[in-house]
């Protein structure tokens, strides 16, 4: 068994071949592919955190679809000041498919 745990997105994410994962918004080259950069890799007994191997490492995905995550309601409010401000947010998205490990 193969996978690697991945920069993607600002987090860390655990990936193994077809596994799908939602990230913020990352831009494909033309193909519609990724390379995400790789911090550790497993394969089967052998554990590989060497910066210098790493390197080597291409963990590839292919972009399904971008998205917009769920709406973010932020509320503030002083008491006795008459003062209240309301604002929404929803995060730009973006659903991965690993395709290759090498």
């Amino acid at each position: 068994m193969v996978f690697a745990v991945v920069r993607a997105g600002g987090r860390q994410e655990k990936v193994e071949v077809g596994s799908v994962l939602t990230v913020n918004r990352v831009v494909a080259d033309d193909e519609g592919n990724v390379t995400l950069p790789a911090l550790l890799l497993v394969d089967g007994e052998t554990v590989t955190s060497d910066a210098d191997k790493l390197a080597k490492v291409t963990v590839t995905a292919e972009v399904l679809e971008d998205l917009r995550g769920p709406k973010i309601v932020i509320q503030k409010f002083k008491n006795k000041t008459g003062y209240k401000k309301r604002q929404g947010h929803r995060q730009e998205l973006t659903r991965l498919k690993i395709t290759d490990i090498k």
